[in-house]
């Protein structure tokens, strides 16, 4: 797995957890194009190959921002063109993101802005410092969200409150986002990131094609009817049965033992 981004800091936490950090702090960790196509790069490797990441956290450089979205600065000036070019980009490490086959836990530093709040709506889960902030900011500019955020907002905290944030643009606290299911857990700045790792381990501690699938199960429930949904279920689960991880899983439960998963 590539390692060395211009805009990303990617790191192993142990065998298992990918720490995948925005690192552009100087300008509050926003989005340019290159840092879309590293993003996108980053993700469909992992598509291609996990090479045993069993979680990945997605966080920001600093204790600033998460990521403040767009670049303006690297936008002022684009042609049409050039805009939907760059789009184009991130549109494809959006869809790059959602088809991470591993869990991704966004763990919100700061400032969580516009196509930044979009990456933590599209994390499977998140947790988020009481300094964080986050706003779908799009409309104030003259555009929408572009990055799910329309998809995954509504989802996360209902369809009425969705429609607050995004026509107003409004920012809103950790604590709100927290109320209102955007994140799972409100944590102090200093205790973030060990936080996140200790939910990362328990999950990596798990059977890597259980959590694989079951994460699919969940997605696909939001997508298509529930009669549907469990045939999707049914068919990733009856995947499991014969792997080596199902009869380590019972034996060592009959042992009185830590199961020794190895993916297989």
């Amino acid at each position: 797995m590539r390692t060395d981004y211009e805009t990303l800091n990617v790191e192993r936490a142990g065998d298992h957890i990918l720490i995948v950090m925005y690192d552009r702090p100087e300008v509050a960790n926003a989005k340019n194009t290159l840092m879309g196509m590293e993003q996108k790069e980053l993700f469909e490797s992992l598509y291609v190959d996990t090479e045993d990441v069993r979680v990945v956290i997605l966080t920001g450089r600093g204790d600033r921002a998460f990521s403040a979205g767009g670049d303006l600065k690297e936008r002022k000036g684009m042609s049409d063109a050039e805009w939907q070019r760059q789009h184009a980009i991130f549109e494809q490490g959006v869809l790059a993101f959602r088809a991470c086959p591993v869990p991704v836990i966004a763990a919100v530093n700061g400032a969580a802005y516009g196509g930044g709040c979009e990456s933590a709506l599209s994390a499977d889960f998140a947790y988020a410092s009481t300094n964080a902030r986050f706003a779908l900011t799009e409309v104030t500019l003259g555009i929408m969200p572009g990055a799910m955020g329309t998809q995954n907002l509504p989802h996360a905290v209902g369809e009425r409150r969705a429609k607050e944030i995004i026509l107003t643009g409004r920012p809103f606290s950790a604590q709100e986002a927290f109320e209102w299911g955007l994140v799972n857990k409100v944590c102090e700045p200093e205790s973030l990131m060990e936080e996140t790792l200790a939910t990362a381990r328990l999950i990596a501690a798990n059977a890597p094609q259980s959590v694989m699938r079951a994460k699919r199960a969940i997605s696909v429930a939001s997508q298509i009817d529930r009669f549907n949904g469990y045939q999707f279920e049914l068919e990733a689960y009856n995947r499991l049965v014969p792997l080596a991880d199902r009869t380590e899983g019972i034996l060592a439960y009959n042992e009185k033992r830590k199961p020794r998963y190895t993916g297989k």
